[in-house]
């Protein structure tokens, strides 16, 4: 008996479309929400704080040791060619462009992402989602816009942190321990470092990468089967897929930036 059964995929590929679907009417929904969420900034505010600020820890900490670690290697590299002073072009380029927008929405997706998703699992298994509908309370403009745009507007703060801290990581190892000269290090950062081009585009990145995180962390959450092993399972996924999707979004947008 063969395996292969033509319903099964046609089953499978509506539903995989449906999914798709579902995802795009709550993404324009979030969307469309923006000047309603503003006009209630107090609960953006609140959600700014919460994403943001309890993940300030881990997202400088990590920028430090990223800022060492750029700022050892990237000198033992530029020393083979004689060009150890462009050692502060050479980390504020990698933060910037690439190593700051990326790797703090990966720990973005792991803090912050996994917590949303947890917290509207836990609501809908709770029947809070539930009730807010019995109540004629809208829960996407109530509960879900307000987490999206605060997350939205926390990542590129996040980014921006992330790269500075690195930075002045690759400062400490390359100037205080190493003795590369100050004057060298900083001078060749601001000749080789474009605002628009550079910092700008890292913006962007990050401002992509929070609509992404932050839309997959609150689509999980709120189509989470409501039992512990359903939130659990939605938080597992939204690591994995938010972390994926990071990955490949900045690939797109580094050819879309970088290759003209």
């Amino acid at each position: 008996m063969s395996w292969y059964r033509p319903a099964d995929v046609g089953y499978g590929t509506r539903k995989l479309l449906a999914n798709w679907g579902h995802g795009a009417r709550l993404l324009l929904r979030l969307l469309s929400l923006l000047g309603a969420s503003l006009r209630r900034f107090n609960l953006v505010r609140d959600q700014i704080h919460f994403l943001g600020n309890y993940s300030l820890a881990i997202i400088t900490v990590s920028g430090l040791f990223v800022g060492f670690v750029l700022g050892l290697q990237g000198y033992y590299t530029l020393q083979r060619y004689g060009s150890s002073e462009a050692l502060g072009l050479l980390v504020a380029l990698s933060l910037v462009r690439e190593l700051g927008p990326v790797i703090t929405a990966l720990l973005f997706a792991g803090r912050a992402g996994a917590s949303l998703t947890a917290e509207i699992g836990l609501m809908r298994a709770g029947e809070q989602i539930m009730a807010m509908e019995m109540m004629a309370v809208d829960p996407i403009s109530r509960v879900l816009a307000p987490r999206f745009w605060g997350g939205v507007i926390a990542m590129p703060l996040l980014a921006a942190v992330f790269s500075a801290v690195g930075i002045f990581g690759g400062y400490v190892v390359g100037v205080l321990l190493i003795g590369i000269d100050s004057g060298s290090f900083w001078s060749q950062m601001q000749g080789g470092v474009d605002v628009w081009k550079d910092v700008g585009n890292g913006c962007i990145k990050s401002l992509v990468f929070g609509v992404a995180v932050t839309f997959i962390a609150l689509l999980q959450g709120f189509e989470a089967q409501p039992t512990p092993e359903g939130v659990s399972s939605a938080t597992t996924r939204t690591v994995v897929m938010a972390s994926l999707s990071v990955l490949g979004l900045d690939f797109i947008l580094t050819v879309m930036m970088f290759s003209i």
